[in-house]
C-alpha cells in the first residue's frame, strides 16, 4: 500500500504476508503498479518490504509486467518493537477527517494499540476498519517503522479494563472539576507500559470515571483549556513519546 521515497536508500513497501529468505512472492496489485509503472523498476532492481510485524526484507524484482510484479526475497531482518508500549482507547467523534488525522499522527509517534472506545457519549460507533488500517499502513511507512499499530474492534469500558488490567500504568483524561485530577507529568511516568483512555467531546460521565478509578486508573488533567478529543489524544501520545523516546 505505502511507498517511502527520498528518505530511504531503497524504496520501501508494505507486504501483507510472510517474508521468508529465498522465496519469490507476488506483490499486491497497487504495489506492483507503483513498482513497474511509476518507478519503472526492472528485473534485478532492489527494494525493501515490511510486513508490519517487525520484519524488514531486502528483495530484488524477479518479474515485472504492467499490473503484475514478483520479487525474490534476499534477506530478512527482525526489529523488536520500541519499549515501553503505548495503548490508547479513544471515543472517536463523527468528524472523519479529524479521526483520520489522529490515526496518522499517533502512528507516526509509535503507538502500539488503538482501541475505539464505546462510552456513554460516544458519537461514532461504526468504524471503517479497511480505510483506517490503510491510513495506519501509510503512516507506518512514512515514518520508517516496521511495526503496524493494532487497530482493535470497538470495546466498552468493561472489556477494556478487563483485557488491559495487567498494564503497569493506566490513565484516563477527563474534565470533571468535582473529581480529583493530577497533572499529566505526575501521572504518565517514563519506562512503563501505558494505557490511556480519551473520552468523547461530551466527556466521560461521573460513573465512568468512578468505574475506571476503581479498576486502578489514575485521572489526569490535560490543562486549563478544554481540548477536542483528537487534540487531547495527540497531546498525550506526544508527551509519552517525548519522555520515552526523545534522543
Amino acid at each position: 500500500m505505502g511507498y517511502l521515497g527520498c528518505m530511504a536508500s531503497l524504496s520501501l513497501f508494505f507486504h501483507d504476508g510472510a517474508l521468508q529468505q529465498g522465496t519469490e512472492i507476488p506483490l499486491a496489485e497497487d504495489t506492483a503498479r507503483h513498482v513497474v509503472q511509476v518507478l519503472r523498476m526492472q528485473p534485478g532492481h532492489k527494494l525493501e518490504l515490511t510486513d508490519g510485524k517487525g520484519h524488514l526484507a531486502t528483495a530484488s524484482v524477479a518479474r515485472a509486467e504492467k499490473k503484475k510484479c514478483s520479487v525474490l526475497v534476499e534477506a530478512v531482518n527482525y526489529f523488536e518493537p520500541a519499549q515501553p508500549q503505548l495503548h490508547m482507547a479513544i471515543a472517536f467523534t463523527k468528524n472523519a477527517s479529524r479521526n483520520e488525522w489522529l490515526l496518522e499522527k499517533a502512528t507516526e509517534m509509535g503507538i502500539r494499540t488503538i482501541i475505539p472506545l464505546v462510552a456513554a457519549r460516544t458519537e461514532r460507533e461504526k468504524i471503517r476498519y479497511d480505510r483506517w488500517n490503510n491510513i495506519l499502513v501509510s503512516a507506518m511507512m512514512q515514518s520508517q517503522q516496521y511495526h503496524l499499530p493494532e487497530l482493535k474492534e470497538a470495546m466498552p469500558f468493561k472489556h477494556i479494563t478487563e483485557q488491559y488490567r495487567n498494564v503497569e500504568q493506566k490513565v484516563l483524561a477527563h474534565c470533571i472539576d468535582s473529581r480529583e485530577r493530577k497533572r499529566i507529568a505526575d501521572v504518565i511516568l517514563p519506562h512503563k507500559e501505558t494505557l490511556i483512555l480519551i473520552g468523547p467531546e461530551g466527556d466521560f460521565t461521573d460513573e465512568e470515571v468512578a468505574l475506571c478509578e476503581a479498576a486502578g486508573f489514575a485521572a489526569m488533567s490535560m490543562g486549563t483549556n478544554r481540548l477536542r478529543t483528537e487534540t487531547a489524544a495527540m497531546a498525550a501520545c506526544a508527551y509519552f513519546n517525548m519522555i520515552n523516546h526523545a534522543e
